[in-house]
Parts: structure tokens; sequence; C-alpha cells
């Protein structure tokens, strides 16, 4: 009887040994990162490069700057949700100069008034800026993560 058990043993383990060998190898997963962040030659500044996945991800959404009236005069304005904050108080916003592609451009404030922001300085009217997304875009360039 014991011959018997080893027999049928060490038949289940040639069986198990060439099972093993048909079985599918573990498939190569390519990882895609999301972003890819490129310095901008001449500049401090850098340019991030979104995959569309991580764009929708993000719900990145667009505005643009315009010319209105502002008390009697023409003045370029910009919703104020596209404005970020730096750690040392200077103001930004991202410009969308290519598809999928994000750079943040300074800009100067005169004044906020409800979800508006008059500026003096920065993009010229009619440039789309990011207006949501933009602590996000602003975490992928500095490298903050969570």
């Amino acid at each position: 009887m014991k011959r018997s058990n080893l027999l049928i043993f060490m038949l289940l383990i040639v069986a198990a040994l060439q099972l093993s060998a048909c079985a599918p190898k573990a498939a190569t997963i390519e990882k895609i990162s999301p972003s890819v962040v490129e310095t901008i030659e001449g500049s401090d500044l850098k340019r991030v490069i979104l995959t569309q996945k991580a764009t929708e991800r993000l719900n990145i959404q667009m505005g643009s700057i315009h010319d209105e009236q502002v008390n009697g005069a023409t003045r370029s304005v910009v919703p104020y949700a596209a404005i970020i904050y730096d750690l040392e108080g200077k103001t930004w916003l991202y410009t969308s100069p290519a598809p999928l592609t994000f750079v943040r451009e300074p800009i100067t404030i005169e004044f906020i008034e409800g979800d508006t922001a008059v500026l003096t300085n920065g993009p010229s009217s009619g440039t789309e800026v990011v207006i949501v997304g933009v602590p996000e875009l602003y975490g992928t360039e500095t490298g903050v993560s969570k």
C-alpha cells in the first residue's frame, strides 16, 4: 500500500510540473506616467505635460483672460479661480500654449472683486488659462505629493 501511495504521489508531482510549464507567463505591464515636467530653457519655470486621462481625472477646465469695462476703463480680467499664490506670495496662473501642456505665468493683480481679478500685468487678453485643477498642476510642477 505504501508503494502505491508513493507512485500516486510521484505521478501528481510530474503532472503538476507539466501544468506549471503550460501556465501563461505574466504580462509585462508598462507604467505610463500621467505627467511629464520639462524645464523651459532660459527660465526658472517648467512646462507640465499631462496625458489625456490625467487631464480628465484632474477635471482641468479652461477660461480666458478678457477685456472688460471696470470703473469706466477697459481692463484685463481673469476668473479668480485661475490664480495661485506661491510660498513667497507671488501670483501666477497657468496658460495652455499647446494641447495638454501647461505653463505657469506671473501676473500682477490690481484688485479682486467677487470672482474676478483685475490685472495690471500678465498674459494678453484672449489667453486661455486653467480655472479648475490649478493646485494640482502646481503640485505636479513643483514635485509636491501626498
